[in-house]
């Protein structure tokens, strides 16, 4: 699975932006500010199928998404904007033709709305807006001179408006009746209110309140049935991927970290992230140091990973998504989840290689490429923080990582994190915190020890490893009041009195 969103981090404030410093729970509530504020803008799917021998077939889904049919819904759009449209996203295609979905508290709200007769229309977009108006005006025209009985023919509509021009026409139009015909097409028909009557009360009627309720739910009903499914989900650099699937397809998302984890845990019990697998193979395999999930697959794909094995897994893909075979498609949500699934039976073949003393003998089952997985299983990347993933099936394991830093200024008055940040991004890129009022800590996942020798004794900003006991303005401050009460303590006992 891959998704593409409208943006990434929000920006306000500053201090939501990811730090080092930041722990699982800090990171999450940071993270959730962002899911609220952005949406999805594509996901794709990508479904493997072992066949005969080692030969996997797989078939992508990319659906556009998703404006929520009845719900107004405002988001923000960030960086994505360039950056998708880079890689040649189409924004007209997602505004226009997007598929609705909802989460279970949209869904009980939408539900009470068409019991009460209540629920309005709000798209945000103004090209729906516009289709509305469009046919609205032009059945009305053809309504005021037609006999009863008569029909005339809607063409050329979206998926999504075959639904929502027979609702709205409906309601706006009490002679009127709508049936679809396929194709994007929608049959009106002018009938008498008696007649409108008895089709509404109808068993065929094709706008009855469940029919309704289930294409409002659109994208909704597929993800229902993966969580029923219980199949392994894979990702990559999944952890913002799974926060949208849990806002937007199931709940919104809790305040509590610890609830977001069960909550995924009891949706998808297997989760499978090749970030923290290609993370987990540069440390022990001769694998170069490579960012993007394109950049993984193009190694693997290499003969210098990918030695000439008969039982080397082979993809072969569905004739409607043969183009991913000729062309790269980047940030292409249904091609990255193709990539996604092809990097993990990769990837899972060359551990189980490296962990069998013999050489294989005959094609690996998908349970024997699960179980080499096994330590990287429901453990899902968590970039520059205070762990190193996030296991969804028990605690989170703390990062090992050079010790902190902290920077003492002398002489320097005024000085603030930014302008620590630039002294010191030369040699490396570190995290900075105001520790106090003249003092800074630094972190760093790796750090040169020429920051220690060369700044050891500078003039202005000496640098020494950061220790707790010493250094915690927390700490320190007990030690002042300890100091306090013993020095009270001493003076009292001399005098041979309590002092009052």
């Amino acid at each position: 699975l891959d998704t593409e969103f409208t943006g990434l981090y929000s920006t306000f404030p500053q201090s939501s932006e990811p730090s080092l410093f930041d722990s699982p729970v800090e990171r999450y509530l940071k993270i959730r500010q962002s899911v609220q504020r952005f949406t999805v803008t594509q996901l794709g799917l990508a479904i493997f199928s072992k066949e005969n021998s080692n030969k996997f077939y797989t078939l992508s889904l990319c659906g556009e998404l998703f404006l929520v049919i009845i719900f107004e819904r405002y988001f923000s759009f960030h960086f994505s904007i360039q950056f998708l449209s880079h890689y040649g996203f189409d924004y007209n295609k997602f505004l226009k033709d997007g598929i609705p979905y909802m989460n279970e508290v949209q869904e009980k709200i939408f539900r009470q709305h068409l019991l009460a007769g209540s629920w309005t229309f709000c798209s945000t977009s103004a090209v729906n807006r516009d289709v509305l108006r469009k046919v609205i005006d032009e059945v009305t025209c053809w309504i005021a001179v037609a006999e009863e009985e008569e029909t005339m023919i809607l063409q050329d509509l979206s998926d999504y408006h075959v639904l929502e021009v027979q609702l709205v026409l409906r309601q706006a139009l009490q002679n009127v009746w709508t049936e679809p015909l396929g194709n994007k097409k929608v049959m009106v028909k002018k009938v008498s209110p008696h007649h409108r009557q008895l089709l509404e009360n109808s068993s065929c009627d094709p706008c009855q309140m469940e029919l309704i309720l289930l294409s409002a739910r659109g994208f909704t009903n597929l993800f229902q049935i993966l969580v029923e499914a219980k199949k392994p989900l894979v990702g990559h650099n999944m952890l913002m991927d799974l926060m949208h699937l849990h806002d937007k397809f199931y709940k919104p998302l809790p305040e509590s970290y610890e609830e977001f984890k069960r909550n995924i845990h009891n949706l998808f019990p297997v989760i499978i992230d090749t970030k923290t697998i290609t993370k987990s193979m540069k440390k022990n395999y001769l694998f170069p140091r490579v960012s993007s999930l394109s950049e993984v697959y193009a190694v693997l794909c290499s003969s210098s990973l990918n030695p000439k094995d008969p039982l080397w897994p082979v993809i072969a893909l569905a004739s409607d998504c043969s183009r991913y075979a000729e062309k790269e498609f980047p940030h292409e949500a249904g091609y990255d989840a193709f990539l996604c699934g092809s990097v993990l039976l990769m990837s899972a073949h060359l551990l189980l290689c490296r962990s069998t003393e013999d050489s294989l003998e005959a094609h690996p089952s998908f349970s024997q490429y699960l179980a080499v997985l096994a330590e990287h299983v429901n453990q899902v990347n968590f970039i520059r923080g205070g762990v190193s993933s996030i296991n969804f099936s028990g605690e989170d394991a703390p990062c090992h990582r050079p010790p902190a830093l902290v920077v003492h200024v002398q002489g320097w008055p005024g000085l603030n994190e930014r302008q620590i940040y630039q002294e010191f991004k030369g040699l490396c890129h570190f995290d900075v915190r105001r520790l106090s009022k003249n003092q800074f800590i630094l972190l760093s996942n790796k750090y040169k020890q020429l920051v220690l020798r060369d700044y050891k004794h500078h003039p202005h900003l000496p640098v020494s490893v950061y220790r707790h006991w010493r250094h915690s303005p927390r700490v320190n401050c007990l030690l002042q009041v300890s100091g306090i009460v013993a020095l009270w303590s001493l003076l009292a006992f001399v005098l041979g009195g309590t002092p009052s």
